[in-house]
């Protein structure tokens, strides 16, 4: 999809006319004016694949230079602008070559899923056991893990990588909300308590942005404190029965 989105018909011996057409002999490629610059590699990201009886479909999103379509001297002329196709093929299974049956089709937007109902819905104080913990353990975890390393608020047996490559000079909690109420006690609760927290983050780089950062984690009561038990590296919630184990690992700096 990006090469064909750089591709010029009126080009057809160029390398990355000829790179379309190794993947799909059969596609049309865009024909430009010769005053007209191909758009430079835009970011291109898979949304959406629907399966059939030896046929697919991926719904792929644009992110292109509006200013090849935008008039001269306009104040969108630099705008990004977000595009959607759908390409369609056979093939891919069982060994089966890939075929792209055509050029692909400019589509609307897909349709976004419905928000989960909320899951987090008992704050947890500011200052408090929990709140103080999880604030020292973000500020570990993205500051590379340096300060003493995580080890000091990991329950016994979690490894956490951190992200060697953060930028942030300054980093603070600004929200934490828990699936439990045991989680707004002013004293931890019994060993072995668990709950499932949502932590708002707010770090600042070196050159001032702010960037609102969002974790989900586990954590457990242990010896008159709160010890993060998981934590969660992708997008889903954690499964209710979520252990060290089995949901324990966030990758670091990739």
């Amino acid at each position: 999809m990006d090469l064909w989105l750089r591709a010029d018909g009126a080009n057809a011996d160029s390398s990355i006319a000829s790179a379309v057409r190794a993947l799909a002999p059969e596609v049309d490629l865009p024909k430009r004016p010769r005053s007209t610059d191909a758009p430079a590699a835009g970011r291109v990201v898979a949304v959406r694949t629907v399966v059939g009886p030896g046929t697919w479909t991926v719904v792929v999103a644009a992110l292109r230079d509006q200013a090849e379509a935008a008039p001269a001297g306009s104040a969108n002329a630099v705008a990004p602008l977000v595009r959607y196709y759908a390409v369609s093929g056979t093939g891919g299974t069982e060994g089966t070559p890939v075929a792209i049956g055509g050029a692909p089709a400019e589509v609307a937007a897909p349709d976004a899923a419905a928000v989960p109902a909320a899951q987090f819905t008992h704050r947890v104080p500011a200052g408090g056991a929990l709140e103080t913990s999880l604030g020292e353990f973000v500020r570990a975890y993205l500051g590379g893990g340096q300060g003493g390393g995580l080890e000091r608020y990991l329950s016994p047996g979690l490894r956490v990588s951190a992200p060697k490559t953060a930028p942030y000079v300054r980093i603070e909690v600004t929200d934490v909300l828990a699936d439990a109420e045991a989680t707004t006690a002013a004293t931890v609760p019994a060993d072995g308590t668990k709950a499932r927290v949502r932590i708002r983050v707010s770090g600042e780089d070196k050159l001032g942005v702010r960037w609102p950062l969002v974790y989900r984690a586990e954590v457990t009561a242990r010896a008159g404190r709160w010890e993060v038990s998981a934590l969660e590296s992708g997008i889903t919630d954690l499964p209710a029965d979520a252990s060290s184990s089995s949901a324990a690992v966030s990758g670091g700096g990739r």
